[in-house]
């Protein structure tokens, strides 16, 4: 039986209605935790790659997360993607094309129509709530990259922002992939966030070095972690 969803849309459903679903959602959530930690916890050292479903298999950027993922792996990490189509397929299919582990973190979303075929069998996750794919994201990654993508994309680039900033989770490398795409965000991050409205320190631009060259990338996840533990970040 799924209390949840009940017969009603959410928008026709009353204020007693909603609060009674309140107290059965948190098992529902829970259910999402457990199932990816049991999942996840035996993966090993993973990188999350982010970026856009809209990102169409003729053009440069799936290729270079294609690319990127096969290196990656060959470096001996696991990929993770958020389990739809573009950036996310690509970097799935370099990862499974190089005889990596291939994990994707589903959701259902209007550009995101199901998983796509390159995730591992026992490695596809399907999430109902954003933060417990942003945990799983989080949790099981050593490094974060970034190509281009939009809303969802910013959105994952800054709460990865936000949680080393503030000390949440340790310092880890997080790297955008695309100059051209980048450039002109990371010059207003700059000039005022940090010169006009000193609303962050100097030393956070240091957080998110930009690079078009893919080895260069890898060169600097494998450099970061040279003297460095691998582990979950929480």
């Amino acid at each position: 039986m799924d209390v949840l969803k009940g017969k009603k849309p959410h928008h026709e459903k009353t204020w007693s209605e909603l609060q009674a679903e309140s107290s059965w959602r948190i098992f529902k959530i829970m259910s999402e935790f457990v199932t990816g930690f049991e999942t996840l916890n035996t993966l090993g050292p993973c990188v999350s790659i982010f970026g856009s479903a809209r990102t169409q298999p003729d053009t440069p950027y799936y290729q270079t997360a294609v690319d990127l993922a096969r290196l990656l792996v060959e470096e001996g990490y696991g990929i993770i993607t958020g389990g739809g189509p573009g950036i996310m397929e690509a970097a799935n299919k370099g990862a499974q094309l190089a005889g990596g582990k291939s994990v994707g973190l589903n959701i259902n979303l209007p550009f995101e129509t199901g998983a796509n075929p390159f995730i591992d069998r026992d490695k596809s996750l399907n999430h109902n709530y954003f933060f417990v794919r942003k945990v799983m994201f989080v949790k099981y990654a050593q490094a974060f990259v970034f190509l281009p993508g939009g809303y969802g994309t910013l959105d994952e680039l800054f709460e990865c922002l936000t949680l080393v900033q503030t000390g949440t989770i340790e310092r880890i490398p997080i790297v955008l992939v695309g100059e051209s795409f980048w450039q002109g965000l990371i010059e207003w991050v700059k000039t005022v966030l940090l010169e006009r409205e000193r609303t962050i320190s100097p030393q956070d631009l240091d957080l998110i070095p930009i690079t078009d060259d893919i080895a260069e990338v890898v060169s600097y996840i494998a450099d970061f972690y040279k003297h460095g533990i691998l582990r979950p970040n929480f």
